[in-house]
């Protein structure tokens, strides 16, 4: 069986895959200072609870954006399952041209999730990844990576707000049922919510506007829930976009 394993700046989301398959998955937080062996101790945790042994894991996929973390999960593939893992990045087989100035800045979850929406959904395709920061990627009806744009996520907006404002406090990320809102709470609820939503549909519909085509939009990331039950602003929800495109990427270098 395969682990997945995405390491994003807020949250590390796992997925354990037999064939094509997910049949268990885990979204811990991400703590740089942690080392391999306690994220070792953790994940022997979450597989214990899960009443999952680490012997069935014969392979591992990683993609990660810290970069001081990269090597804690390498070591920790390593110590618990006796593998090392895919890391997806240069040099790695993903069947996806990369049309970027330079290809290396494009980060590795961004390409595994362009990998999994046209795997899942063809072309063109736009990802809306609504993790730290909220990101747009544009894959071509050829399957080709041709950009896309990055904006602050909705915690870091959130978290700027209520530090920034003396008088305003934390609030759920809820969304309320009127824009007009008549509490503090309510208002900022509505601002961070619907701003969220008018911000998405502003890019998508520029971005649709340059490809001069019928695009699919689909949602992913730690904040995608956000997106269920708004019609019109993307066509899917799918919250485990990354770990498909690990699995699919892991398939396409395991004969390599």
């Amino acid at each position: 069986m395969l682990l997945a394993v995405d390491v994003g700046n807020t949250h590390i989301t796992l997925g354990i895959y037999k064939g094509k398959d997910q049949i268990c998955h885990w979204r811990i937080s991400t703590n740089r200072k942690k080392t391999a062996d306690e994220y070792g101790i953790l994940l022997r945790q979450l597989f214990a609870i899960e009443n999952h042994s680490l012997d069935a894991i014969n392979a591992v996929a990683l993609s990660s954006v810290v970069p001081p973390l990269t090597a804690s999960m390498v070591k920790m593939s390593l110590d618990c399952f006796g593998t090392k893992p895919l890391v997806i990045g240069p040099g790695v087989k993903t069947g996806m041209p990369i049309r970027f100035d330079n290809p290396k800045e494009v980060g590795a979850d961004r390409i595994v999730n362009g990998v999994a929406a046209f795997h899942k959904y063809g072309g063109p395709v736009i990802v809306v990844d609504l993790g730290t920061a909220t990101t747009f990627d544009v894959i071509s009806a050829k399957g080709e990576y041709l950009g896309g744009a990055i904006a602050p996520g909705v915690g870091i907006s959130t978290d700027a707000l209520f530090s920034y404002a003396a008088k305003l406090p934390r609030v759920e990320l809820v969304k309320p049922p009127h824009v007009i809102g008549k509490t503090t709470v309510a208002c900022m609820q509505s601002g961070i919510m619907y701003g969220l939503l008018g911000q998405v549909e502003g890019i998508v519909a520029r971005m649709k506007k340059e490809l001069q085509s019928q695009v699919t939009v689909v949602a992913t990331g730690g904040f995608a829930f956000l997106f269920e039950g708004e019609q019109g602003v993307v066509d899917h929800v799918d919250p485990f976009l990354t770990l498909e495109g690990l699995r699919l990427i892991h398939e396409m270098n395991k004969e390599l």
